[in-house]
């Protein structure tokens, strides 16, 4: 280049000369073109950082220290059982430790109502069962909204209860039971641990869908119940199969059917009380495990996909199944949608039953 002119490399020959004004604006039109793909990848990075904070984002390593698991039943009882296994299974998958934590008291509201008040960061999770779906009907104030404060996670396990009776009572099956209650109505008593637990709420249950009338009287304990029944003062009990089988097995009580959807490994000869006699008869207690509203959705989603893993465990699985609990598993979806059903279901049953808290 001389004087302000260029050679054409091309042919040789001097070409035509590029101006002072020419090569500002190719530089101009240069620097536009930069500028131009550094705001595109500016763009993009901000479209990416808008995407995750909508979504909510799982921390880069997840979990980074213990998660407490919140159980609203005291030490001992099979919701405890149930949960100190699985926390002890789920520790080794996420390598961190779960820890149980023992919240009794109110029908499980308290231990609710602590889930529903911890902060949504992944590091704390609670057992919900079936007093989800019959405490806003049973009590008069919950200090928590299951639609709103709680997010699923997964259900992990059904229990259904084994409908039995004095051996002296003259009924030997379902129908049997139905035709003798007919014919003395009232006359029939019935033990339970409470006004609204599983064990009343079944008979209950029984009692609307067959037309019969028994009366209810209500003990501290299932223990109480058994000892009257076989004592003869009572004839009719619903409780779970863990409590009531070893009973069936000795001849102190007869077992007449279990209450769940299907016949249990554990007692494979007890036919179900809708195949007996009464068609879409069905209540389980239920489990399962839930977050606070708000816990970003890759937890939720890691969680799931670790609790789905020891259910599948033959130590969870098999050890269940001899105490009459199945697994379930699935997803967030199924279990919010199973809860949703429920609690349907059980306001209609306490509201035309005339059922109070104790």
């Amino acid at each position: 280049m001389r004087d302000g002119k260029v050679k054409d490399g091309r042919s040789g020959a001097e070409s035509d000369t590029v101006t002072e004004d020419n090569r500002r604006g190719f530089l101009k039109r240069g620097a536009a073109l930069v500028t131009g793909a550094a705001s595109i990848r500016l763009l993009s990075l901000a479209m990416t950082c808008a995407v995750g904070a909508i979504s909510g984002t799982a921390p880069a390593k997840y979990p980074e220290r213990p998660i407490r698991m919140i159980v609203p039943s005291a030490a001992g009882g099979q919701p405890d059982i149930n949960s100190r296994l699985v926390a002890g299974e789920l520790s080794k998958l996420l390598g961190q430790q779960v820890v149980v934590d023992n919240r009794p008291g109110a029908s499980s509201s308290i231990g609710f109502e602590a889930v529903a008040r911890a902060q949504p960061d992944g590091y704390t999770i609670g057992y919900g069962g079936f007093p989800l779906a019959t405490n806003p009907s049973l009590l008069p104030r919950v200090p928590y909204d299951v639609n709103k404060d709680f997010r699923m996670v997964v259900m992990t396990n059904i229990s259904p209860n084994v409908i039995a009776i004095a051996p002296a009572l003259p009924v030997k099956s379902v129908s049997e039971l139905i035709a003798y209650a007919k014919r003395n109505p009232g006359q029939l008593m019935f033990g339970t641990a409470g006004n609204g637990s599983t064990m009343h709420l079944s008979m209950e249950l029984f009692m609307l869908m067959t037309g019969t009338q028994m009366m209810h009287v209500p003990y501290k304990g299932m223990q109480q119940v058994i000892t009257e029944i076989v004592g003869g003062r009572l004839q009719i009990l619903s409780d779970n199969v863990t409590s009531v089988l070893p009973h069936v097995t000795a001849g102190r009580l007869r077992g007449l059917g279990t209450t769940g959807p299907r016949r249990i490994p554990a007692a494979l000869d007890l036919p179900t009380i809708a195949e007996a006699g009464v068609p879409g008869y069905e209540i389980t207690a239920w489990g399962g495990y839930m977050a606070p509203a708000g816990t970003p959705a890759p937890i939720v989603a890691r969680l799931n996909s670790e609790l789905n893993k020891v259910l599948a465990l033959p130590a969870v699985r098999d050890r269940w199944r001899a105490l009459g609990i199945e697994p379930v598993g699935g997803t967030a979806e199924y279990y919010a949608e199973y809860v949703r059903k429920e609690i349907a279901k059980w306001t209609d049953v306490i509201r035309r039953a005339g059922i109070k808290a104790d």
